[in-house]
């Protein structure tokens, strides 16, 4: 848990003329409603976040909100994404005390939770962000993190990089020796997002059930974190891995050289970590005050700048936002809507036949 104390910030102004003054005037509203805002969550004293994004990319952010909003403790919980589903739910059944916000990378899950325990909540940062981001003001996109492949730049020949998902299954299928147990990805029974980068996988790619079967073939070793993948990876115990978050493996790489980074070129899956506000949230406005911080100018230069989280929006300092990102990566750019066609593939039924057909190409 993450606590920070609090003090009101006050602004003093200087009038000097009559347009500065009309200015003022007509911005009064909402100058007014954004001090009511801060004073009932001032009153309220605290936030509670649920959140995969861990602590050493969430500390920039918590920090800069905690010198902006010293008044507002964080109460912030690192959590996988299937502990936060199960324990959210299970709160909220039982009327417990539980997170004013959820906070997680896991898309589809996250949605779920948000189309049935969201609360409604148009942010004044809503103009800024893609049309894609925002879904019903009730569940915000807050990065745009395509996801890579990574390797061994040791171990692995310049010649023999993939640039394609097709290039890295006929990789490894051409090359079983050499890359037996040495392919990691997610584990997408264990992983929830694993289990939703490979639903857009399928949708994107038409032969993506022989790029598992390919893949496969090396007998894939399979991860429920990011952080296993790029260490194992790292050290060479593995020499590729594919659906790696890239903005962790671009953290990663600054300090490691054995870490290479290939956005592929036929398409990028861009994951945004979603965020929403409880209906039942027991800090509403503290939660409010959070989230437009997180989506404010302000608090997407700390994630692209200190948090190395590539920002939603186009106008941070620096390239590491969506702009730069659609520059960079061109047409490859896939970025999967926040909205609730993520939950089509979470029904028990279509769920389990997904997996045992990825087990079934993958030989697991």
């Amino acid at each position: 848990m993450y606590h920070l104390p609090s003090r009101l910030k006050t602004i003093s102004t200087s009038l000097g003329s009559i347009g500065f003054l009309a200015g003022l005037l007509f911005a009064a509203p909402s100058l007014a409603a954004d001090s009511d805002l801060l004073a009932q969550a001032e009153k309220e004293g605290k936030v509670i976040i649920y959140s995969t994004t861990d602590t050493n990319a969430a500390d920039p952010v918590l920090k800069g909100f905690h010198d902006k909003y010293p008044n507002i403790q964080v109460e912030y919980h690192d959590m996988n994404s299937t502990e936060i589903y199960n324990r959210y739910v299970s709160e909220q059944a039982s009327g417990a005390n539980s997170a004013d916000m959820i906070w997680s990378s896991a898309m589809d899950s996250t949605m779920q939770l948000a189309t049935q325990y969201a609360t409604t909540y148009a942010s004044p940062e809503i103009p800024a962000l893609p049309d894609w981001s925002v879904w019903e003001d009730r569940a915000y996109g807050t990065t745009f993190e395509p996801t890579a492949f990574i390797y061994n730049t040791r171990l692995v020949e310049d010649s023999e990089i993939p640039h394609t998902h097709a290039e890295l299954g006929k990789l490894v299928a051409d090359n079983v020796d050499k890359f037996k147990n040495k392919v990691t990805t997610y584990d997408i029974e264990k992983s929830a997002v694993g289990y939703m980068l490979a639903i857009q996988d399928s949708i994107q790619d038409k032969d993506y059930f022989q790029f598992i079967h390919d893949v496969g073939s090396g007998n894939l070793v399979l991860q429920s974190s990011t952080g296993t993948m790029m260490e194992r990876v790292s050290s060479g115990e593995n020499l590729l891995g594919y659906n790696i978050l890239g903005s962790y493996a671009e953290a990663r790489a600054e300090k490691d050289p054995s870490i290479g980074i290939v956005y592929p070129s036929d398409y990028t899956l861009v994951l945004s970590r979603v965020a929403f506000i409880s209906e039942k949230a027991q800090n509403p406005s503290a939660a409010r005050v959070f989230l437009n911080f997180l989506l404010s100018k302000e608090g997407q230069d700390i994630l692209a700048n200190e948090s190395n989280l590539t920002s939603i929006r186009s106008d941070v300092e620096g390239d590491n936002d969506a702009k730069g990102m659609e520059e960079k990566l061109g047409d490859a750019i896939r970025p999967i809507p926040v909205n609730d066609s993520l939950l089509s593939y979470l029904e028990p039924k279509e769920r389990l036949e997904f997996i045992n057909k990825w087990r079934k190409a993958a030989n697991k």
